[in-house]
């Protein structure tokens, strides 16, 4: 009997999580448009807002892939744009970390995400971490870290690098997914204007 209920209260807890995914899938997800621009140029605005300029590019270049695209890759030993959708949301740990300082330590057992969980963890990443640092000043950007942990091991790398490092990698690995999908047969919407930020209908 006790084992019985153990079994309900797990099926339980996975019924649970599955309905709160199903509901965020629901909501809008950020960066269909860019945000309003930051009240003036000061240094975490502009961080946060090349983070926004990165979100938008992101949603596009991966909206209404099909299992198709998903498997697509250039060559044999390339990354499909799964793989390369996989890859950008690995660095979108460590963008949304950095600003707290946080060590990110990439799991032995990577959860194998579907498309949808991929997309919608990415973007919600990325929202988060211009949120971080929108309004920063130089001082308190000093403090920002990117820690990477591996066992007992620990790096520690300024802010700096993240700048030409991971959120340079996501825009550039973002145009490979634009550039794999228009050879898939599914080219990005037209309509999509990274310099104004806005997606006619």
């Amino acid at each position: 009997m006790k084992h019985f209920s153990v079994l309900k209260l797990t099926a339980l807890i996975f019924m649970l999580t599955a309905n709160l995914f199903m509901q965020a899938q629901e909501m809008e997800l950020p960066y269909k448009q860019i945000p309003p621009q930051p009240e003036n140029y000061g240094p975490g605005n502009l961080v946060s807002r090349m983070i926004d300029g990165l979100g938008y590019r992101f949603y596009w270049a991966t909206e209404g892939l099909t299992e198709k695209d998903l498997a697509y890759k250039p060559s044999e030993d390339g990354r499909s744009i799964k793989e390369t959708m996989e890859h950008i949301n690995t660095m979108s740990n460590n963008i949304l970390l950095a600003p707290d300082a946080l060590p990110y330590e990439k799991p032995a057992n990577a959860p194998s995400y579907s498309y949808e969980e991929l997309r919608t963890l990415t973007l919600q990443n990325l929202k988060r971490a211009s949120e971080k640092v929108l309004g920063s000043s130089a001082e308190e950007m000093k403090d920002f870290k990117i820690i990477f942990k591996r066992g007992d091991q620990q790096s520690e790398f300024a802010y700096w690098n993240m700048i030409n490092g991971m959120i340079s990698d996501c825009i550039y690995h973002t145009g490979q997914i634009t550039l794999m999908r228009r050879s898939s047969g599914n080219p990005q919407n037209p309509n999509v204007n990274p310099f104004l930020g806005v997606t006619k209908d």
